[in-house]
């Protein structure tokens, strides 16, 4: 469906060049929720105006639904630019339009009938749920109603692709959940394929079925949500996953952990069926040895469950090797993360 081929971005100035994007190189196939995740200034929303051509690439090649992008003409680059909406950080409404003329403006723009445009935008004011503020303003409209009128706007001419420029990260978090909801709804019913650029870790793990993580210009990390988040390898990615796996109550449990001659802290994961089963009872009983539940919880992600758990454990040298067999044997993750132990 996406395809980008050693896509690379510079921009000139008199001074001296900026390398925006690297060498990019990915395929993102139909109706799925990509996701491009990476902190500011990575090169991230640089990309999203690549695939869509509001800027052009400096090398490399850009495909969608089979057309090389980058060598259209401007005629053939308006036309392909209708079957690719998208949705901003700041709505990018027209404040003198209601909702119906906002959602209306691109058709009016393709040229369609009076009587085709209404029926479309009655058609999607209904599903992005806004039918009772049809003809309200921007103004009078709340930050999820805005956005909600921004994807009904990028949805009026039928799009095969929908981008997504950190379209909720000017929103509270339950609002951005109920965002990121009807776009998992718009794909399931529409089959359409979803990029969405965010900073966010809760973003991706939310919906999407694929995860990049973009640094510095480059992609350095690519894979299944799942496991990208289970398994992250490089310190960036497992930054993003800290956003949703661990609270920030942990460095102080761990500073006021009183003082233990034989004390170990575990880092255990549990991923999918592990995740239910009563795994640390069983290594209780087995091994006989004393341990202290810290901090834990369960992430769901793709419709599977992961949990990490912080476990202190009061044992000799030898009990927490026999703990850490005996954990990794039924499926746990184990990783020593801090040795407090005092002479």
């Amino acid at each position: 469906m996406i395809k980008l081929e050693k896509v690379k971005k510079v921009y000139q100035s008199n001074k001296q060049n900026v390398v925006a994007l690297k060498e990019i190189n990915l395929e993102i196939k139909p109706s799925e929720i990509y996701g491009i995740i990476g902190y500011s200034g990575a090169g991230k929303s640089t990309l999203i105006r690549l695939i869509n051509m509001l800027e052009r690439p400096t090398e490399g090649q850009i495909w969608i639904d089979q057309k090389l992008m980058n060598q259209l003409n401007d005629r053939d680059l308006r036309f392909a630019r209708q079957e690719i909406g998208m949705i901003f950080q700041h709505f990018n409404l027209l404040w003198s339009r209601t909702v119906r003329g906002n959602i209306a403006f691109p058709l009016e723009i393709a040229g369609l009938p009076k009587e085709e445009i209404d029926q479309r935008v009655n058609e999607l004011i209904q599903l992005v749920g806004l039918t009772e503020r049809a003809d309200a303003y921007p103004s009078e409209l709340s930050g999820g109603q805005k956005q909600r009128v921004g994807i009904a706007r990028a949805l009026a001419n039928r799009p095969k692709v929908l981008l997504s420029d950190e379209a909720t990260s000017a929103l509270d978090p339950k609002t951005t959940d109920s965002i990121l909801e009807l776009l998992q709804e718009i794909n399931k019913k529409m089959g359409i394929t979803v990029i969405l650029i965010t900073h966010e870790m809760h973003v991706i793990q939310k919906i999407c079925h694929r995860v990049a993580v973009i640094d510095d210009g480059e992609i350095v990390e690519e894979g299944s949500v799942f496991e990208v988040f289970t398994h992250p390898k490089k310190s960036i990615t497992k930054e993003f996953v800290k956003q949703v796996t661990e609270t920030k109550m942990v460095d102080e449990t761990l500073r006021y952990l009183p003082h233990d001659s034989s004390s170990y802290i575990l880092k255990c994961g549990f991923v999918g069926e592990t995740a239910n089963k009563p795994i640390i009872s069983q290594w209780v009983k087995t091994v006989n040895v004393d341990v202290n539940i810290l901090e834990g919880n369960i992430q769901y992600v793709q419709d599977a469950s992961y949990g990490t758990l912080l476990i202190q454990i009061n044992a000799s040298k030898d009990k927490l090797d026999e703990s850490i067999a005996f954990l990794q044997q039924n499926g746990v993750e184990v990783e020593v993360v801090e040795d407090v132990r005092y002479q």
